[in-house]
């Protein structure tokens, strides 16, 4: 078995058996854009140096080295069905807390990053999970949705450079981790939140994000906009902060319902517009 250690710049340091599949097709980057490290037959020689680089160029450090994931190990004891959209567990719903109970440290590799039972992820399973359709005896849950409760809380429990640090774990489809500055974390839920976080949590306990649909978001964001063009020309300053706060939230989940974060799109359009150069002609600025 040979394992690839490789490097998309500015982004992370992972390892893969399948270079076209995990890196090209999974995380959307083509030859060019990635560098291979190094290239082994020794898991333990690739995890460890995984970890050095990691430290090393300032990304998230994963908190369970890649040898020690439990798709890398024989047994897998909890005898689980992963596909591209589904994570499937072998009990019912109401035997499966006590099965996730005795599995707790399991982890598993899906398209969306890698999933881990603990005390924080058991209770978001145990909230969307799912009864399979086909067999009472097997229940599910949407690896998407799995993906970003971990991308939007703290969902790890293992200690890391001496405190909790959040997954990032919608990295392969574009989420960026979340940093807390200055933060004391408690119990997988951030006490200094942003007010995109706040939004999120808000969204995401009414189950916008697992079943939403972006069509009907940017439908819902054309009727936040008229309403802020109506109370601009009545010139009502109530109307025209509602508006606009109201376009925040729906801009915010329309950004999660396509797999970014409202951050990394301000960030992308900052990046793009700060060294533009132009003039003001009736009102509108325009560009050189």
């Amino acid at each position: 078995m040979t394992y690839y250690l490789y490097h998309i710049p500015g982004k992370k340091i992972g390892i893969t058996k399948d270079l076209k599949k995990r890196v090209e097709d999974q995380q959307g980057y083509n030859e060019g854009e990635y560098d291979i490290i190094l290239q082994t037959d020794d898991i333990t020689i690739a995890s460890e140096l995984e970890i050095q680089y990691q430290k090393a160029l300032g990304y998230r450090v994963d908190e369970v080295p890649y040898n020690k994931l439990k798709f890398n190990k024989e047994e897998n004891d909890m005898n689980i069905n992963i596909t591209e959209q589904t994570t499937t567990f072998p009990c019912p719903v109401r035997k499966l807390k006590g099965q996730l109970m005795d599995n707790i440290g399991m982890t598993w590799e899906t398209n969306h990053g890698v999933f881990t039972i603990n005390k924080y992820s058991i209770d978001w399973i145990m909230k969307h999970i799912q009864v399979s359709r086909y067999n009472s005896e097997r229940s599910y849950v949407y690896n998407k949705a799995f993906a970003r409760f971990y991308d939007n809380h703290q969902a790890h429990d293992y200690p890391s450079s001496g405190h909790e640090t959040r997954t990032g774990g919608l990295a392969p489809t574009g989420m960026q981790e979340r940093k807390c500055d200055d933060c004391q974390c408690d119990k997988g839920k951030c006490l200094n939140p942003t007010q995109f976080d706040l939004i999120r949590d808000w969204a995401n306990e009414r189950g916008l994000y697992d079943k939403g649909d972006p069509k009907t978001q940017t439908l819902k964001l054309m009727e936040e906009a008229g309403e802020i063009c109506r109370a601009t020309l009545k010139e009502d300053r109530a109307e025209i902060i509602d508006g606009i706060g109201d376009c925040v939230v729906v801009l915010t989940n329309l950004a999660e319902l396509h797999g970014v974060t409202i951050e990394n799109c301000i960030d992308t359009a900052y990046k793009v517009i700060k060294n533009r150069t132009g003039k003001m002609v009736n009102g509108t600025y325009k560009k050189d």
